[in-house]
This record gives C-alpha cells, structure tokens and sequence, in this order.
C-alpha cells in the first residue's frame, strides 16, 4: 500500500471526483428537481431546464459541498429566476418593438394623402421622359436588369442606354427639388 498524506486522503483527488458528487445528487434526485422546477413555473420546459442545470453543476469546478442538495435546488431556483427574467425582458422588447413598428406602419391619412400625390408626380416625371427612358429605367431600377443586357434586349447602345437613363434621372431631380421646396 503506497503512503499518501492525511491532506491528500481528505481532498478529491482531482476535478471528476466532485463532478461524480454533484452528478450522483442530480440523478438520485432527478424526480424531485424536475417536479421542483414543472412546480416553479418551468412546465413542459422542466426537462430542458434540468438539463441546463446539469450542465451548470457539472461544468463548474468546485470543491465538496456539505449539503449538495439545498445547494442543487438553490442554484435550480436561480435558473427559473433567470430564465423568467429573461423572458420577462423579451416580452418587453417585443411589445416595445411591436409599438414603435405599428407607429411606422400607420401612417396618418394626411401622410397618405401626400405620398400618393408625390408618387403621382413621380411616375408623370418619368413619363413625361418618353416611352423608351421610361422603360429603361424601370428594367434597370426596378426590374434589376444590368445597362448592356438592356440594350441588347432593346436593340440599342449601351450610350443610348446611359443617356436615357440621365433623362430620367435628371427629371427625378427635379421632383425631388419641388418635393424639397414645398
């Protein structure tokens, strides 16, 4: 038998010890935690929160616990009260987010008014270009469509493709210095 100091004998000998400790009093008391937590407001979420739990305990370094379990359903407690505070966050960022987001997607009737006028302007303003930097500009800026397959597309030059697109371009300009003005 080798010779081992009184300390050496006392203290686990190394991390899994405590770890096996900690383990051996979840899994012992397992029914006991999960009905802790269903009772305390976890539910259907009891088994995931065990888990967490198991994951917390058993991750952390830490020496012999006196009493492992009061110790495994206080730091269970702490888990519910942190997962009900951050649920409790998240509603309120929701409903905070659902708030400013009905504002911004209601516009006022006036505010309706006013863009639909605007918008009627705009598409005169484009119109008012002629039919080819018309379309021109709707394939490139709406459609997506690229200058040179639009110019293939129309049997013109790129140039002629560019130039249309200043028209246009020009013209909303100066929508925009009215839309500014007023």
């Amino acid at each position: 038998m080798a010779f081992q100091s009184k300390q050496s004998m006392t203290e686990p000998r190394d991390r899994t010890d405590a770890v096996q400790g900690i383990e051996g009093v979840l899994l012992a008391n397992r029914d006991r935690i999960v009905r802790f937590l269903e009772v305390r407001g976890a539910g259907d979420g009891a088994e995931d929160l065990f888990q967490d739990l198991w994951m917390r305990l058993t991750d952390r370094q830490s020496g012999p616990i006196a009493d492992p379990l009061p110790y495994i359903m206080r730091a269970a407690n702490n888990l519910m009260l942190d997962r009900y505070r951050s649920a409790r966050q998240r509603d309120l960022r929701d409903k905070a987010w659902g708030e400013a987001s009905a504002a911004t997607h209601a516009p006022s009737s006036e505010t309706s008014l006013i863009s639909r006028e605007q918008l009627r302007l705009v598409e005169t303003a484009i119109a008012a270009t002629g039919d080819r930097p018309a379309q021109i500009f709707r394939r490139f800026r709406v459609d997506g469509i690229g200058q040179r397959d639009i110019a293939v597309e129309m049997g013109v030059s790129l140039s002629t493709v560019e130039s249309d697109l200043r028209k246009v371009y020009a013209a909303l300009a100066m929508v925009r210095r009215q839309f500014d003005a007023s």
